[in-house]
């Protein structure tokens, strides 16, 4: 049965073990959703071609790295996404949230040390569009 998004239920479990171990073979897949290897390929093939699958990324162990959150309040006179664009091209934002509430944007620093990440939140805060900045250490990451 397809979902709105126009995937069905063996998409849904296919994404599942992707999101799980984006390394596991088609074959292991194949195996695990009891369809055939080349349906598998194909449909891997269909999810990225929709946008449903945007990229393959890898988890590192950075138990060793700076981090923060960083949460940005936007200028209502300047659009969210505008600031967004400018803070990807940050060395050290590594993700980037538009959100509702009390701060339109948060962002995810990371870097070698605290300097590093100083430098990047000081970065974020001489963005055009920037009128404030509220910035979360991060201690410990538990996934």
């Amino acid at each position: 049965m397809r979902n709105k998004g126009g995937s069905d239920r063996t998409d849904d479990f296919i994404l599942g073990i992707l999101r799980q171990d984006s390394r596991a073979s088609n074959t292991d897949i194949a195996r695990k959703v009891a369809i055939s290897e080349s349906a598998v390929r194909r449909r891997i093939a269909n999810l990225v071609s929709s946008g449903r699958i945007r990229r393959f990324t890898i988890e590192v162990d950075d138990r060793e790295i700076s981090s923060a959150i960083t949460w940005v309040s936007v200028n209502p006179a300047v659009p969210t996404r505008q600031v967004t664009e400018k803070l990807k091209g940050i060395a050290g934002v590594e993700v980037i949230y538009e959100t509702a509430g009390q701060f339109d944007i948060a962002a995810l620093v990371k870097g070698p040390n605290i300097v590093a990440v100083n430098a990047t939140i000081e970065g974020i805060r001489r963005v055009e569009g920037v009128i404030s900045t509220n910035t979360t250490m991060v201690l410990n990451t538990i996934r």
